[in-house]
């Protein structure tokens, strides 16, 4: 994530100073920093940057103080201090001291230190060496990148007992764990494939300022060649937290449920019999992203989860998918399951090679399809062919070429029925 914190300053000294800026995430990446004066006619130049995570804790407080002397302060039971002055030999599986001539080992006193060793923080810093030929109060912004903040995107589907129409929620999920907290933090969210050096990521914009309280809506820009969401105001985002904000939110979206059956290229490759008996059949729901059906906003990557009603009017979860970035005017089409009363089975009825250039063989295809619902389904059966030359020699019912290896057929079955798919094809192997 890219963090951006401006900060103001007062009494900075004309000359060179060093300023300890405090306070950022414990996962920076301290070659990402960048320091500037916002502070118009200033002159503030960067002469060294060090990034300080030698963090306070009771071992680095005792590594600092290897060969110095310190306090051994026992407590008795009449609470009555006896101090033991002792130089810290070792603290390698515990301490070792020296105390007039004798070696101490594991002393139960508790140890005080005469100061606080220098070089120590108690959190994260970057420390820079600066050279001022500015006024003493300025307004600096410092820019990075940081790991352990991400965000996702989520969508909630409910749809009507007919499947025709659904309304949709968005929803981002941040999760921060860099180490740091955000107060009134301006949030910029880029949906799209980012390339960075070492992986690709969603990337994600802080600003810190200040807060107003109002419900939070996203405005979404085009940015570069990815999508930019602007969060209308300023959040709080808080160390070790997850939180959620609305996206998006749209009523009554047309959908259209269909039953779908995939075939294998691989079955075309020799003399198999009955491929696969009891087929489930793919459930997909379809809906199309566009300004008139409701939608017509680039939706980021993230779950689709569907909710519909039963008869009672309680909602129940129907199904989940991901959907990759998907621009304006596109078709999501969301796999939700398997139907529980259609199946099918695929059996090869012929295979032999041929001579008929440009074809090297030859194979014919039943595919039984079984209804056992109350009412009537069209199932549509796409199978994927090895190659891009083949020849549609007999079909029933008829089917249609969509693409150079895809043969599509759409095909009603009764209520409590059957349907039958045949074909014939002669393919180059």
């Amino acid at each position: 994530a890219l963090v951006r914190e401006t900060r103001d300053l007062d009494g900075l000294p004309h000359g060179e100073l060093d300023l300890n800026f405090l306070g950022v995430p414990a996962m920076i990446n301290p070659r990402t920093v960048a320091l500037r004066s916002l502070t118009p006619g200033a002159e503030l130049a960067v002469l060294e940057q060090n990034y300080e995570f030698d963090l306070t804790s009771p071992s680095r407080l005792l590594e600092k103080y290897l060969g110095q002397e310190l306090e051994l302060v026992e407590t008795d039971q009449n609470l009555n201090d006896r101090t033991t002055r002792a130089t810290l030999l070792s603290t390698n599986g515990g301490n070792v001291y020296r105390s007039g001539g004798k070696i101490l080992v594991g002393h139960p006193g508790r140890i005080v230190l005469p100061s606080l060793p220098e070089g120590l923080y108690s959190k994260p810093a970057l420390v820079w060496r600066l050279s001022n030929s500015g006024p003493s109060a300025q307004q600096i912004e410092a820019s990075y990148l940081t790991e352990g903040l991400s965000w996702s995107a989520d969508y909630v589907a409910v749809a009507d007992p007919g499947t025709t129409r659904a309304d949709l929620t968005g929803w981002v999920t941040l999760d921060n764990h860099s180490g740091a907290s955000y107060q009134a933090a301006l949030l910029k969210l880029i949906a799209g494939e980012v390339q960075r050096v070492t992986q690709v990521l969603r990337e994600m914009a802080v600003q810190e300022g200040a807060a107003a309280a109002r419900p939070p809506s996203f405005a979404e820009q085009p940015f570069f060649e990815y999508h930019l969401y602007t969060l209308d105001r300023r959040t709080d985002i808080h160390e070790n937290q997850t939180k959620q904000l609305r996206l998006l939110e749209a009523h009554r979206i047309p959908i259209v449920k269909k039953l779908m059956l995939a075939g294998d290229a691989s079955q075309f490759r020799g003399r198999f019999g009955t491929i696969v008996e009891n087929l489930p059949v793919s459930v997909v729901v379809e809906m199309r992203n566009a300004k008139e059906a409701g939608l017509g906003i680039p939706l980021p990557a993230g779950v689709v989860r569907l909710y519909q009603q039963d008869r009672d009017g309680a909602q129940q979860f129907a199904g989940e998918d991901r959907i990759q970035h998907t621009p304006r005017d596109e078709t999501l089409k969301l796999r939700m399951g398997s139907a529980f009363d259609v199946v099918a089975d695929r059996i090869q009825t012929d295979w032999r090679k041929i001579n008929v250039l440009p074809y090297d063989a030859e194979a014919a295809f039943e595919i039984r399809i079984r209804n056992h619902k109350d009412s009537p389904v069209t199932v549509l059966v796409r199978e994927a062919l090895p190659h891009a030359e083949w020849k549609l020699l007999e079909q029933t019912p008829e089917g249609k070429k969509v693409d150079a290896r895809t043969l599509e057929f759409e095909v009603p079955v009764p209520a409590n029925g059957k349907a039958t798919v045949r074909y014939r094809v002669a393919l180059k192997m």
